[in-house]
């Protein structure tokens, strides 16, 4: 599982031309759920995410998590994160894990972190486009 987070003061998403969620600060996250993961690996990017200290304290020094600011997190299902392009310039998606198998591990990331935060999502397989303004910036790629 691989998840991209950033830091953001805002993000959306939209889908045909609806914004259909959206946050003030807090964590923007793009997951990627590959082959063989499974519950423990999104339960360790579960905590993960809740607790990562990116966001400063008074000192100017990232120490605080999302939960300590009262922030919010927007999760987005991303597949392409699983993409490689070792043989080429065309990346190929066999390490991402197949459709179904990755909504359920989604979904229950999404519905796990939401009883830690307040949680919005965009929706599995659509054609999101994604609005943030980055606040750093500050990205960090997380692995299970």
């Amino acid at each position: 599982m691989i998840a991209v987070v950033q830091r953001v003061l805002s993000a959306s998403v939209t889908v045909d031309g609806s914004v259909i969620s959206s946050i003030e600060q807090g964590l923007l996250v793009l997951l990627g759920v590959e082959k063989g993961d499974g519950q423990a690996q999104a339960d360790k990017v579960i905590k993960k995410l809740a607790n990562l200290r990116i966001f400063s304290n008074d000192e100017g020094k990232m120490s605080l998590s999302v939960k300590d600011i009262s922030g919010a997190l927007l999760l987005v299902s991303q597949f392409t994160l699983a993409g490689n392009t070792d043989k080429g310039n065309r990346p190929d998606f066999f390490n991402a894990a197949p459709p179904e198998e990755a909504r359920a591990l989604y979904e229950y990331v999404a519905a796990q972190l939401a009883k830690e935060l307040p949680t919005q999502a965009g929706i599995f397989g659509a054609d999101m486009k994604v609005a943030l303004v980055n606040d750093g910036p500050v990205t960090i790629l997380v692995k299970a």
